[in-house]
């Protein structure tokens, strides 16, 4: 991709390269700037909300609560195989953890997460967030990998998610 923006940007005055959500969240929007800085393309960015925060608010799910959880971690669920040392550290500190790219690695990652928190800790998988497609799958880090989760999705774990199922038990029928 980074060739194709410097040969558009050397050919017209303006190019737009639209991406889904925040570009520079997994979205190598940083590789795509350096590259076109170093051929001397000037760039502007228009930032746009990370999936990892729009789409559990598109639901009322709240990745910071009062009292529940004071801090998050947004990480990649899928780390370049190639690199020699994983960055990925499972064990953070963080009350919420959000996966990004994460359902193909699910069993794998869900693993090392119980190394460090109890198996019955809350998790809500969000498939196809934000599209008529869209799927919520709530379970525990125990049970969460059986429940038969599809990509793309965006996996939310720790006490959250019980405020989430409050909040959802409390919503009435009819919306206004």
């Amino acid at each position: 991709i980074n060739q194709i923006l410097i040969e558009q940007g050397k050919n017209h005055d303006v190019v737009v390269r639209l991406k889904g959500g925040d570009p520079f969240v997994f979205g190598r929007g940083g590789e795509e700037i350096l590259a076109l800085q170093e051929e001397g393309i000037p760039v502007e960015v228009v930032p746009g909300v990370t999936s990892a925060i729009g789409v559990p608010t598109t639901v009322g799910l709240p990745v910071t609560h009062r009292g529940v959880a004071t801090s998050f971690t947004v990480v990649t669920g899928h780390e370049d195989p190639t690199k020699s040392k994983k960055q990925v550290q499972w064990n953070y500190n963080a009350d919420t953890i959000v996966i990004l790219m994460g359902v193909g690695h699910l069993e794998k990652n869900i693993k090392e997460i119980m190394k460090y928190k109890d198996p019955q800790t809350p998790v809500c998988v969000i498939e196809k967030g934000t599209t008529p497609d869209e799927r919520i799958v709530t379970g525990t880090l125990e049970n969460i990998t059986q429940k038969n989760i599809n990509p793309p999705a965006l996996v939310i774990i720790g006490p959250v998610v019980d405020v989430f199922k409050d909040i959802q038990n409390k919503r009435p029928k009819d919306p206004v």
